[in-house]
């Protein structure tokens, strides 16, 4: 069977699962493989827990006409994806970046959703599986999509872009992140600046953080008629400050054509974030809707996915940031840690994962900032910190190594940062703070 002709089952059953676990009633399951699991095996079961159809790759797992089999799963998922979106005639925001993607894909979701009938990424499924499966979740009542595109090596982006086919895109920054894949942080920027070689090609419409010299550089470099600025400097065509310097961002924003002040109170730790913030009211601005109802979605979006992410518990206050960690990110961190109003702070930053043979150099960068803070106490953890044992700081190799000294150590009364990659598993720190 070729892919195309799945889509008319998809009409009939336009919902796709891929876990067999958790199958939605009347979906199409796609048995997908992987290193460690081949999905034509759980096929029977997915039926069996609800699905209409599963597309399978092995023909010795079809035992009736709902197996559809077809040459590789994988490739049409992403087949079917593009051909669903070739249906579709709405604005299609497609967002990358090495920091802040994730939230900024958030927050203009909360402010279009003020307006129009928006669907956006959920969660981080934004890699060749999760892009696919975003874009297939696009209803005919869909007005505007948000789609967050990842990735860790060369040509990822492009690949992305062929599918969700961005009208409208923004890069958030670039950094160094995935090293291993990319090679340098040339490499960085050329697969980031896929996003906008497609807006290039397209005729897209591109918002820009003019402010950010890497990004200024890669845009001027491509042939992009349609660009609207934003940033910090009165020049942008949307730009604005933080205002309050407490655990809390508040920011004020204004336009080049209107001089009025508008000032919004949100609920996002991280002063790295006020660009994010930015970026959101420029795409607001720029489908027309009003500061008020701007503000509105900014306010109210509340972060719970451990990024940027403000934490009470019974001692301490805690900015849970620990979904994942860079060299940009981190120092970005630390240097909004170091601005806020406290009494006492404590930094606890965790290995950062992938990247490749400057490592070693770059979390020795992180210790010497963290080592520089007026904080009360600080902890490495993780493999690679430890290699830069030193006065002034506390190292261990594991999390749970952490949590022991925690516990001898209790922290009390306290602004605490949380900063690491993903595989520390930082979340087990909470309990002991």
């Amino acid at each position: 069977m070729e892919p195309s002709a799945i889509y008319p089952y998809f009409l009939k059953h336009p919902a796709i699962s891929t876990d067999s676990r958790n199958i939605q009633p009347g979906s199409i399951f796609f048995a997908l493989k992987g290193g460690n699991f081949n999905g034509n095996a759980f096929a029977a079961d997915a039926l069996e827990r609800g699905a209409a159809y599963a597309v399978i790759d092995e023909p010795q797992y079809q035992q009736d006409e709902r197996f559809l089999l077809v040459a590789n799963v994988l490739t049409a998922l992403q087949h079917l994806a593009r051909h669903h979106r070739a249906q579709l005639q709405i604005p299609i925001i497609g967002i990358t970046g090495t920091n802040g993607k994730t939230t900024t894909k958030e927050l203009i979701h909360a402010v279009l959703s003020q307006n129009f009938n928006t669907y956006a990424t959920k969660g981080n499924l934004n890699n060749h599986i999760g892009v696919p499966v975003t874009i297939l979740s696009i209803t005919p009542e869909t007005e505007i999509a948000v789609v967050e595109m990842g990735a860790n090596h060369l040509g990822e982006i492009a690949f992305l872009c062929s599918i969700a086919q961005p009208t409208h895109g923004l890069i958030t920054n670039v950094g160094k992140a995935h090293l291993e894949g990319f090679g340098s942080f040339e490499g960085v920027k050329r697969t980031k600046g896929e996003l906008y070689d497609h807006l290039a090609e397209r005729n897209g419409t591109l918002f820009l953080q003019h402010d950010n010299p890497f990004l200024r550089e890669m845009a001027a470099s491509r042939n992009i008629q349609h660009v609207v600025n934003y940033g910090f400097s009165s020049e942008n065509d949307v730009y604005g400050e933080l205002i309050s310097a407490g655990a809390l961002l508040e920011v004020e924003w204004s336009t080049k054509s209107d001089a009025a002040r508008h000032r919004v109170a949100t609920h996002l730790t991280g002063a790295y974030n006020t660009e994010n913030i930015l970026a959101a009211i420029c795409i607001g601005l720029y489908f027309d809707m009003s500061p008020a109802d701007i503000n509105r979605g900014v306010s109210a979006y509340i972060p719970t996915n451990n990024r940027s992410q403000l934490t009470k518990t019974a001692n301490n206050t805690v900015i849970c940031d620990y979904y994942n960690a860079n060299a940009s990110s981190m120092a970005a961190a630390l240097s909004n840690m170091q601005a806020l109003d406290a009494v006492k702070k404590v930094v606890i930053l965790g290995d950062m994962f992938e990247l490749g043979d400057e490592s070693y150099t770059e979390h020795g960068r992180v210790v010497r900032q963290a080592l520089e803070m007026a904080v009360h106490r600080v902890i490495f953890v993780g493999e690679a910190f430890f290699q830069h044992r030193c006065e002034g700081a506390e190292f261990y190799q594991a999390t749970d190594d952490a949590i022991a000294a925690l516990v001898r150590q209790p922290i009390t009364d306290a602004l605490i940062l949380l900063k690491a990659s993903r595989g520390m598993t930082f979340e087990k720190l909470i309990d002991s703070l």
